[in-house]
C-alpha cells in the first residue's frame, strides 16, 4: 500500500490577530448521513485552563469545513472540556474525554513542578441525530488516584461494550502517589450507567510513563490499544506500546514494544485485522505527522508502511527538546485518522506553524 495525498489545509484556523489562541485535539466522525464531523477545542493558549469544545462539518468528504460551533456553550464558564468524537455501528455519535472545573481567567492546567495536570473527571456524551444535538456531559468517576489524560474517544464494540482508555497523571499534589505505567480501560455493559476498569497496558522501566493511549476494535474482532511509552529522565523515549485483547477487553496480552519511536498516535481500522497508525513524529527523523500501515499480532506490530504525510516547517516553536517535559513548546500534535466512505484517510491534527495555527487536514487515497 502507498499513500498519495489529495488535499490538505486547515479545518478551523485560529485568527492571525490573537497570536495566542490555539485549537486542539481535532477528531473526525463520519454522520449516517456521509457528512464528516471534526470534534476540536479552542483554547485561550496553550495550557490554559479554559478547553472549548467545538465542531466543524465536511459536506464533501473532509475537503471543505464549515463550523458548526460550540456543542455546550451553557458550559463554557464552567468547565474546561476536551473529548474526542466517534462513532458506533448503529450511527450513534459519542464524544469522550475530561472536564476541569475552571476556577480563574488565565489559570493553567499544568505544574512544571510537577509534571501534573489539575484534578479532573471523565465525561462522555451521546448524539442520535448526527451530531445535531448533544446530551449533556456525564461524569464518569476517576477509579485510582491521579487525574487522567484522555485523548481518545469512546470505542464502541460489535456486541454493544463500550471501553475507553485514560493514562493516570499527577495533579498539582506533590505528595499524592499515582501509578505511571499503565493505562487504564473504562468498560461499560449497560449504556453507560455503570462502568469499571481494568489495566489495558503496562511497561516495566522504573523511569518510564505512560500517554496518549488509544483503543479500537479490529477487522477480526480484537481490540488493539496503543500508547507514548515515555521516559522521565534523560534520554529517548522508548517505542510505541502495544497490546492486544481476544475477549473485548476483559483481559489483556503482554505489553509489545512496536518499532516506532513516535510521540503522540491514534488508531483507524481497516479490513483483513490491517490497521493506520498515525503518529507524531519530533525527534527522530522528518519533524512532521507519520502514517503506518500494521497488521498486529502477538508476536509484533507487522508494520508494513511507514511515511511522513505532513512535514512541518518547525518541530518546536522555540527549538526546546521536543520530549514530553517541554510539551508547552510543542509546534504541533495529537493526530488522528479517519477512513472515509471513499476509501480514503483523512488525517487532523493540530499546528502552531508559520504558515497558520489551529486544525490542520491531509486528505490521502490509499493505494
Amino acid at each position: 500500500m502507498s499513500y498519495k495525498i489529495i488535499k490538505e489545509g486547515f479545518i478551523h484556523q485560529c485568527p492571525p490577530e490573537n497570536a495566542e489562541e490555539i485549537a486542539i485535539t481535532g477528531r473526525c466522525a463520519v454522520t449516517q448521513g456521509g457528512q464528516v464531523l471534526c470534534s476540536y477545542m479552542t483554547e485561550s493558549g496553550l495550557s490554559r485552563n479554559d478547553f472549548v469544545p467545538n465542531l466543524a462539518i465536511s459536506s464533501d468528504a473532509g475537503e471543505s469545513w464549515q463550523l458548526r460551533g460550540q456543542i455546550w456553550p451553557h458550559l463554557r464558564e464552567r468547565y474546561s472540556i476536551n473529548v474526542s468524537i466517534s462513532r458506533s455501528a448503529d450511527g450513534t455519535l459519542f464524544l469522550f474525554g475530561s472536564r476541569t472545573p475552571r476556577n480563574k481567567p488565565g489559570e493553567s492546567f499544568w505544574s512544571q513542578e510537577t509534571l501534573g495536570i489539575l484534578q479532573n473527571e471523565l465525561v462522555w456524551s451521546r448524539s442520535e441525530d448526527d451530531g445535531q444535538t448533544w446530551s449533556d456531559p456525564r461524569p464518569i468517576s476517576i477509579p485510582l488516584p491521579g487525574a487522567a489524560e484522555s485523548p481518545a474517544p469512546l470505542c464502541p464494540t460489535l456486541t454493544g461494550r463500550w471501553v475507553a482508555p485514560y493514562s493516570p497523571h499527577n495533579t498539582f499534589d506533590p505528595n499524592l502517589k499515582v501509578d505511571l505505567r499503565h493505562v487504564v480501560l473504562m468498560i461499560s455493559d449497560d449504556q453507560g450507567k455503570t462502568w469499571r476498569h481494568t489495566s489495558m497496558i503496562r511497561v516495566k522501566e522504573e523511569d518510564a510513563y505512560v500517554a496518549e493511549s488509544w483503543v479500537t476494535q479490529l477487522s477480526t474482532g480484537v481490540l488493539l490499544g496503543t500508547t507514548w511509552h515515555l521516559r522521565r529522565g534523560k534520554g529517548d523515549d522508548f517505542p510505541n506500546a502495544y497490546a492486544l485483547s481476544t475477549d473485548n477487553g476483559q483481559s489483556w496480552g503482554p505489553t509489545r514494544a512496536t518499532p516506532i519511536l513516535g510521540q503522540s498516535a491514534a488508531l483507524a481500522p481497516l479490513d483483513d485485522g490491517k490497521v493506520l497508525f498515525v503518529y507524531n513524529q519530533r525527534r527522530h527523523g522528518t519533524p512532521g505527522v507519520w502514517l503506518a500501515l500494521a497488521k498486529p499480532t502477538d508476536r509484533d506490530f507487522g508494520v508494513q508502511v511507514n511515511e511522513v504525510v505532513w512535514r512541518a516547517a518547525v518541530a518546536t516553536q522555540n527549538a526546546s527538546s521536543g520530549k514530553s517535559t517541554n510539551w508547552t513548546d510543542f509546534a504541533f500534535g495529537e493526530p488522528s485518522v479517519t477512513v472515509l466512505p471513499d476509501h480514503t484517510a483523512l488525517v487532523a491534527f493540530w499546528c502552531i506553524q508559520p504558515d497558520g495555527a489551529g486544525i490542520r487536514y491531509v486528505k490521502l487515497r490509499l493505494s
